[in-house]
């Protein structure tokens, strides 16, 4: 395992937004997609309401909401819904 030098990676991200500010280099950016509904990626994944739940550590009755538009998902939820419509091998090696 190599080891890391925070320092010199902190100053390194430091003299780049002076670059960046200064006009001379334009920064990395990804624009990252909305996952599709609930319901749609569960049915890809060919799961029941409760085991994509418990994949996605909510609770049944929230994903009933989702799925039923009483409510949509917020924050690291959206995260994980985009994980599992874009890789659901990772929650397949999971279960």
């Amino acid at each position: 395992m190599k080891n890391r030098d925070i320092g010199t990676e902190i100053l390194e991200g430091l003299q780049e937004i002076q670059s960046f500010k200064k006009g001379n280099v334009k920064l990395k950016t990804t624009e990252l997609s909305e996952p599709s509904e609930p319901r749609v990626i569960r049915a890809k994944m060919k799961l029941s309401q409760s085991a994509f739940a418990g994949l996605l550590g909510v609770s049944m009755r929230t994903l009933q909401d989702w799925e039923q538009g009483r409510r949509h998902p917020q924050g690291p939820a959206i995260a994980l819904l985009r994980i599992a419509e874009q890789h659901p091998e990772v929650f397949s090696d999971l279960s």
